[in-house]
């Protein structure tokens, strides 16, 4: 038995429609980016300027992909099997690759892990299970649930995994990019340096596009 709170905070969250995040985030350029076989992802600096790089780990190898763009850096499909997964780390890190190569980075996903789900500037993300085992993405600058504003007023459902398993969700330590990662694909939100300046209190007021 689920109490009548949990019953009414169920009935809320299936009954909001996936939206687009609010200003300041929005979709990068190739920001649906398949990938079949996704164990998980992990976040770097690029080195020549500290954009955000995402790394993801699947079945076919690793990738390195600018967060900006959407970009694919570098492609390894052959890594060499004792670092090829997390699990093989006490840390679930993998060796980097491309320009990252002399770093490792920490995966989150399959094997554990998780991704920063607050930003300094007071941006929130959850996973809700409404309907488990799908899991739905909740962005929000109110602190998180219970979410008493109305959707698309300090919080927003931005993703719903319905379709494929969620391996993780979450911001980039610089708090510049979202992303949500499931077993067939990755999406990526990012902002420019100079929103995260500025708090969610104030950027989050904008109506969701």
């Amino acid at each position: 038995m689920i109490s009548d709170y949990q019953q009414s905070l169920r009935e809320r969250f299936l009954s909001v429609p996936v939206v687009a995040p609010p200003v300041p985030w929005h979709p990068v350029p190739n920001g649906l980016i398949p990938i079949g076989g996704l164990l998980g992802i992990g976040f770097a600096l690029a080195p020549d300027g500290g954009r955000d790089l995402v790394m993801v780990v699947s079945v076919h190898g690793h990738g390195l992909f600018d967060a900006v763009t959407g970009e694919k850096i570098a492609r390894d499909r052959d890594p060499d099997p004792d670092g090829s997964t997390p699990d093989a780390a006490p840390d679930l890190s993998c060796p980097g690759l491309g320009p990252i190569a002399s770093t490792r980075v920490c995966i989150a996903g399959l094997f554990g892990g998780g991704l920063h789900t607050t930003t300094e500037d007071g941006w929130t993300l959850e996973v809700v299970s409404p309907e488990w085992p799908h899991d739905r993405i909740l962005l929000s600058t109110d602190g998180g649930t219970p979410h008493n504003k109305p959707h698309g007023e300090g919080w927003w459902h931005i993703f719903d995994s319905n379709y494929s398993e969620l391996r993780a969700a979450g911001f980039s330590p610089s708090g510049r990019t979202l992303a949500v990662a499931t077993s067939s694909d990755l999406t990526l939100w990012t902002r420019r340096t100079h929103d995260a300046e500025h708090s969610a209190g104030e950027l989050g007021r904008s109506p969701a596009t």
